[in-house]
């Protein structure tokens, strides 16, 4: 939790190029995960399932940087959507 809270902190002292920088990496790290997904071998209903929510993550936190919401629901949206992509990456490449 203390990282969480150190993460969040210096998130907060600069959102400005934090967030920047955090669209280009979330947005390069969902676009890998849509890839394997559209790649994958399992059934279409599931693969476009998960490539909806992938997708759905990676737009509200660039909605949320956009629309300038307050920093924690942008840094937890930040968290939610790479660890998404992430998981989605490992599930298709085991």
């Amino acid at each position: 939790m203390k990282l969480y809270q150190n993460l969040l902190s210096e998130f907060k002292r600069e959102q400005t190029g934090y967030a920047t920088t955090g669209i280009i990496a979330q947005s390069c790290i969902g676009s890998i995960a849509a890839m394997l997904q559209l790649m994958s071998e399992v059934p279409a209903l599931s693969k476009f399932v998960l490539l909806f929510i992938v997708t759905i993550l990676c737009m509200a936190y660039n909605g949320a940087v956009l629309a300038q919401l307050n920093s924690k629901t942008t840094f937890n949206l930040l968290i939610a959507s790479i660890l998404f992509s992430i998981m989605t990456i490992v599930i298709n490449l085991i």
